[in-house]
C-alpha cells in the first residue's frame, strides 16, 4: 500500500496520518489512520509538499 501527498494535504495532517498508522492507532475521523489494519504500509512523500510546521504561543 502506497500513500503520499497531494497537493492539497497539509504538513500537520501528512505527519498525523503518518504517525497514527505508524503505531497502528486508526481512527475513522483520520480517514488515512485505517491503514494501520494493513499489513504492508509503505510511506512515499513529495518531497515540496512536506512544507513546514511550527508552534506558536499564544
Amino acid at each position: 500500500s502506497i500513500w503520499h501527498p497531494g497537493w492539497h494535504d497539509n504538513p500537520f495532517g501528512m505527519r498525523l496520518s503518518a504517525y497514527m498508522i505508524g503505531n497502528k492507532i486508526a481512527d475513522p475521523c483520520v480517514p488515512m489512520s485505517l491503514l494501520a489494519d494493513h499489513p504492508n504500509v509503505v510511506f512515499n512523500y513529495l518531497l515540496p509538499n512536506i512544507g513546514q510546521t511550527s508552534a506558536e504561543m499564544h
